[in-house]
């Protein structure tokens, strides 16, 4: 099961999370994809995925978080706190310095839905902080140089010791995201999941 986590003031129907659900439908694996509106409170997004990933378990499912920028952050918290193995795109790394840029009102970049970023969303965010990843093996970071919202060092720093992808260039969307559809599939080991 993939539980796919998009960034800050994005939806669903993101360029990278619309296409690797279109990818794990051809694949077979439709079923093992699930992405939904996070909600603007850290604390609600949190819980919305723990859900999720409950309901994965109680299936007899192994999830994997995927998470995109703000989404990775989450992702990290969700594999520590649960155990899971996770995919780190352009991720958040210090989520909580990046965001108080943000503090105001906002517009979801798909949705168009207005919202206020607040301090307490910031502290809630500090929360959620892991000061260190343990086991790097359960996680793969996906990281482009060329990133223009994050620095992507941070994130190599980050996750030291993990499976890395630094890519020269792109862009905070990650510009060759559809190149690792497959492989990210895999690293969920969803192979078997088929049948």
């Amino acid at each position: 099961m993939i539980i796919y986590l998009h960034g800050f003031r994005s939806a669903p129907a993101s360029v990278k999370a619309q296409a690797l659900k279109s990818r794990m439908a051809e694949r077979g694996l439709g079923g093992f994809f699930w992405c939904e509106q996070l909600p603007v409170s850290p604390r609600d997004a949190i819980a919305l995925a723990e859900a999720a990933i409950d309901r994965a378990l109680g299936a007899g499912l192994q999830p994997t978080v995927v998470g995109s920028s703000l989404g990775g952050y989450y992702a990290t918290w969700l594999a520590e706190r649960h155990d899971l193995r996770a995919v780190l795109v352009n991720p958040a790394v210090v989520a909580p310095l990046s965001l108080e840029a943000y503090i105001g009102p906002q517009e979801n970049l798909y949705t168009g839905e207005r919202f206020e970023f607040t301090q307490q969303h910031i502290d809630v965010l500090r929360a959620l902080d892991v000061p260190a990843i343990t086991r790097p093996e359960r996680y793969w970071l996906l990281a482009e140089t060329g990133d223009e919202v994050l620095d992507y060092r941070h994130a190599v720093r980050k996750y030291a010791g993990a499976r890395q992808t630094v890519l020269e260039g792109g862009d905070h969307g990650f510009s060759r995201w559809n190149d690792y559809l497959d492989a990210v599939t895999d690293f969920a080991r969803l192979g078997a999941a088929r049948g």
